[in-house]
């Protein structure tokens, strides 16, 4: 069963649908396609909504999607522990644990190593953090 926001009264995927339609530019699309993809990518994964962003998780909070002027940033929480054979992550690769994806508007979806990289996330959930 999908927890209830305190704040809003709301689910986590009605937050996130609203989310979705706020974003009257190129954004709201380009997150759709995102959420859409990670679910495809994980059918098992969970939406949730924490520090007011769509967060997705499973045995963990897995990716996180934030909206900024100018660009989506998808957000590995554990990313630095992860694999990136295509050279997905393009911000916050200083950072210790987590690795990110910024998205413009230009950009596509690069769908095959996006699924590869959630599904290589998802997986070091589930392990506990253990490469294989």
């Amino acid at each position: 069963m999908e927890s209830i926001d305190e704040k809003t009264g709301l689910t986590a995927s009605q937050l996130i649908t609203n989310q979705i339609a706020s974003l009257t530019d190129w954004r709201g699309p380009l997150l759709a396609d995102l959420r859409a993809l990670i679910h495809s990518a994980a059918p098992g994964i969970t939406e949730e909504w924490k520090w007011d962003t769509a967060v997705w998780s499973q045995k963990g909070n897995v990716v996180a999607a934030g909206a900024f002027k100018d660009h989506l940033k998808l957000n590995f929480f554990k990313g630095a522990a992860l694999d990136d054979p295509h050279g997905l992550f393009n911000a916050g690769l200083e950072a210790k644990a987590s690795r990110a994806i910024d998205f413009v508007e230009e950009d596509k979806i690069p769908e095959a190593a996006l699924k590869e990289l959630i599904r290589a996330a998802v997986a070091n959930n589930l392990s506990g953090g253990k490469k294989k």
